[in-house]
């Protein structure tokens, strides 16, 4: 193992350890980044099919079994395996200042011992490291690498308040970590580098003298500015990585679904790896369906590069127990959902305790599971997905919008997946800064659920996209503001839906009724809706101008207590509660109330009903992929390298809104139509989870064929000629 004049000495000419003496000399010496630099992608990133992970602990160096260990991972056939380096602890003897050694690890070069042995079996090792925390000792030596308050206090973390915040702007970034990148290429052979923690997974807030510089936190113009910073680090990062083998590549934690802090598209167009740290359910209300709205984000930016969701086998939820597994259910349906949205699964531990862990139940699972993907690799290279829906996820509006109360742009995407589950839709999503022509001529339809924070430019791209044919579903506040934040007079794509704001947003008060919709004339939004004339609205509404001719109109809201006094005021009126347009081929339908996010929260059918039918109107009559049969499910249609794949998730459980899931209740045939590209033909289907041939027909360029029952999961192969 090297020692610190070794160390010194190997490091000194790349300027790495300067900083220790001199930070103006260190940044002034540190390797620039070289934007000219191929993305390097190697060819195995495309073949990889399964990562695993035990992450270590101080503990772990006196306890855990490395050859069990390295085994274990060989066995289950994982491509890629992470050790950990940390920055944090240390798990090697290093010579990084304040790279604290683990107080078990004594003499050990444990990171060594385990890279390895991994690397021995063949296996593919990242060396993983967390820059978000220090201790005390660096805190008094470098103030100037902490997050602080308001008040200029250093930040320490709620558990571990001998551990402090350090900040994304400051010399930890580009002196401390690169010190600790440059010490592991000096002495060990790996892959490349993962950094855990970083970027934060919120918008940070931080007042240190670096950030006082900055715009205001939680704007627009500080996440330029944080977004400016993650690039210059990620590519600095990356460039090291190289340095040794030109093949090694960086990246960082992106977070969960559609809440990642870093500009997405920007990250999808230099990272070879989009790592999505969505390991379960971490509220107990949330749906099963959080895993494949996370590989619907990654798919959206990554443009077919690789995506690895993080699958926690420990007791995720509101109560943390990090060393006894969850229901096998609920995890097995979370692996089941990052195969089948596009991700590769991967499958996290915690600790080796006893050599490979207090609670072992995991390790049967896990070499079940990827047993399983191993035999049928093949049928999971996607090339692209087959759906004709765009549902866009705005990150400006996650961030910065303002919404009403205690409305959550998480509820209201949830409102509006489960509506599109239930209708059994194929859809993508697009990020607000994807809504290029390329992009969009694909889609029969695009969906904007509230996307409150819209461009100038981003409403000229949809524009010309509902002019060429295009046809868009639009809620609420849908570009009511500006990508800054700035509210218009006016929503910025009132002449493509018609519209014209009428007033401020109005709510419910207290507990009386949100408003009604009234039913002036029939439409195709409205079938099954019979015996009635009025349906539920929703909580908020933006007042539009009247139009001529409605469908629905809105019947304001009113006393709901006591029943004496409810009834209408007012029974009728001209405020639309649907703008419906037909120009050509194009249709846009524009709905002023959260109609999404009140679905979520009441569980309303009629809601439900109104936001299916519409999409279906607006979608049109062909639908490229068709299931039918009972039970809720979710399901994504994939060209694949073998001919093509239908993943079909069977939902219907009564744990699906709150967890865990704790059997899985079959559900009994689905009737499967998919309409092939021209040219092509299928000569064989199998179902993968069955492992069995089933019988097809073809026909003009549509195959059908019957999936008999699915438990959690069934994957219906096409072998095409």
């Amino acid at each position: 193992m090297l020692n610190r004049r070794t160390f010194v000495k190997a490091s000194a000419a790349a300027g790495t350890l300067a900083y220790w003496t001199d930070p103006l000399h260190a940044a002034a010496t540190l390797s620039p980044v070289d934007e000219s630099a191929p993305a390097g992608q190697p060819a195995w990133l495309k073949t990889l099919r399964r990562v695993g992970q035990t992450n270590i602990t101080e503990h772990d160096p006196a306890v855990l079994d490395v050859e069990a260990w390295a085994d274990y991972w060989s066995r289950v056939k994982a491509g890629v395996v992470y050790v950990s380096v940390t920055g944090i602890i240390a798990y090697y003897q290093t010579q990084v200042p304040f790279h604290r050694k683990g107080k078990y690890l004594a003499g050990k070069d444990f990171f060594g011992e385990l890279n390895t042995a991994a690397r021995k079996r063949g296996l593919r090792t990242f060396a993983r490291m967390s820059p978000d925390l220090n201790w005390g000792d660096a805190l008094q030596a470098h103030p100037e690498w902490f997050m602080r308050d308001e008040q200029g206090n250093a930040i320490p973390t709620a558990d571990t308040p001998e551990l402090f915040q350090t900040c994304t702007f400051t010399p930890y970034m580009t002196d401390y970590m690169t010190a600790i990148m440059r010490e592991i290429n000096a002495h060990y052979d790996v892959d490349g580098f993962y950094m855990n923690g970083w970027p934060m997974f919120n918008m940070p807030v931080c007042y240190c003298n670096v950030c006082r510089k900055l715009p205001p936190p939680k704007t627009p113009a500080y996440w330029d500015k944080f977004n400016d910073r993650v690039m210059q680090l990620w590519k600095l990062y990356d460039n090291i990585a190289k340095e040794k083998n030109r093949e090694a590549f960086y990246f960082a934690n992106m977070g969960g679904g559609i809440h990642a802090t870093t500009n997405l598209v920007q990250i999808g167009e230099i990272s070879q790896w989009f790592q999505a740290d969505n390991q379960g359910r971490g509220r107990m209300d949330d749906p099963i369906w959080g895993c494949t709205q996370q590989g619907r984000v990654c798919h959206a930016i990554m443009n077919g590069k690789l995506a690895a969701n993080v699958t926690g086998l420990w007791s995720t939820g509101p109560l943390r127990w990090r060393e006894s597994i969850k229901s096998p259910q609920e995890t097995q349906m979370w692996l089941d959902e990052t195969a089948a949205s596009g991700m590769v699964p991967y499958i996290h531990v915690i600790g080796g305790e006893k050599g490979m862990g207090e609670d072992r139940r995991w390790e049967k699972l896990g070499e079940d599971y990827f047993a399983w993907t191993a035999k049928h690799d093949v049928h999971f290279m996607n090339r692209r997905s087959i759906a004709n829906i765009a549902v866009v996820f705005g990150q400006r509006t996650n961030l910065f919008y303002q919404a009403p109360n205690d409305m959550t742009m998480q509820r209201n995407m949830d409102g509006l997946y489960s509506a599109l589950l239930e209708g059994r839709f194929f859809f993508d999503f697009l990020h607000e800064d994807q809504l290029d022509p390329d992009r969009l001529k694909k889609y029969t339809a695009v969906i904007l659920p509230n996307i409150a924070l819209l461009s100038d430019a981003q409403c000229a791209q949809l524009r010309a996209y509902v002019n060429q044919g295009g046809s868009l579903l639009a809620t609420f506040e849908t570009s009511m503001y500006t990508d800054q934040n700035a509210r218009r007079a006016d929503f910025g794509l009132a002449d493509v839906l018609g519209i014209h704001t009428a007033g401020k947003v109005i709510g419910r008060r207290g507990n009386s009724n949100p408003f009604y919709a009234r039913i002036e004339r029939q439409h195709a939004i409205l079938a099954g809706f019979t015996d009635t004339d009025w349906l539920p609205g929703a909580e908020y509404r933006q007042p539009v101008a009247a139009v001529e001719n409605p469908i629905l109109t809105v019947v304001p809201g009113f006393v709901a207590y006591p029943p004496e006094l409810s009834y209408p005021p007012t029974p009728q009126t001209t405020e639309p509660a649907v703008v419906l347009q037909e120009r050509g081929s194009s249709r846009t339908a524009y709905f002023p109330g959260n109609i999404e996010h009140s679905l979520w929260i009441a569980g309303n059918t009629d809601l439900s009903r109104l936001l299916q039918n519409t999409i279906r109107w607006v979608a049109g009559e062909t639908n490229p992929v068709t299931i039918e049969g009972d039970g809720l499910i979710e399901a994504f249609a994939w060209e694949t390298d073998p001919g093509f794949a239908v993943h079909i998730l069977n939902y219907t459980n009564p744990n699906t809104h709150r967890g865990w899931l704790r059997a899985f209740y079959p559900i009994g045939p689905q009737r499967v139509r998919l309409h092939l590209p021209p040219g092509r033909t299928i000569r064989k289907a199998e179902l993968l989870r069955a492992e069995k041939k089933i019988p097809f027909t073809m026909n003009g360029g549509v195959v059908e064929f019957t999936i008999p029952s699915i438990d959690d999961y069934e994957i219906a192969a096409l072998t095409a000629e």
